[in-house]
């Protein structure tokens, strides 16, 4: 295996995590719509799980997916509500 075929490699497994992520995010999103919440989508719930790795750095994967499917509602209306006071 050529260095730029490992390049490909590495970016392919990184495409196809953010996929995965992005479908636990919008999967995450339908499970707060059917609990009446209709305006959330997959990239707020992404925004909010990943508003605390700017503090603490990147965490491994299982931490993502354990953050994004254990999120709770009160959580999510907690930064969003933050959020609003900042001003963002």
């Amino acid at each position: 295996m050529q260095p730029d075929d490992k390049f490909v490699q590495a970016v392919t497994e990184d495409n196809e995590l953010d996929q995965d992520i992005e479908r636990l995010c919008s999967s995450k999103a339908e499970e707060f719509k059917l609990l009446g919440y209709d305006a959330v989508n997959g990239k707020d719930i992404w925004l909010c799980v990943s508003d605390k790795y700017s503090k603490i750095g990147t965490p491994q994967l299982h931490e993502m997916v354990n953050d994004i499917l254990s999120l709770k509602v009160t959580q999510y209306m907690n930064w969003i509500t933050m959020r609003m006071y900042k001003g963002l």
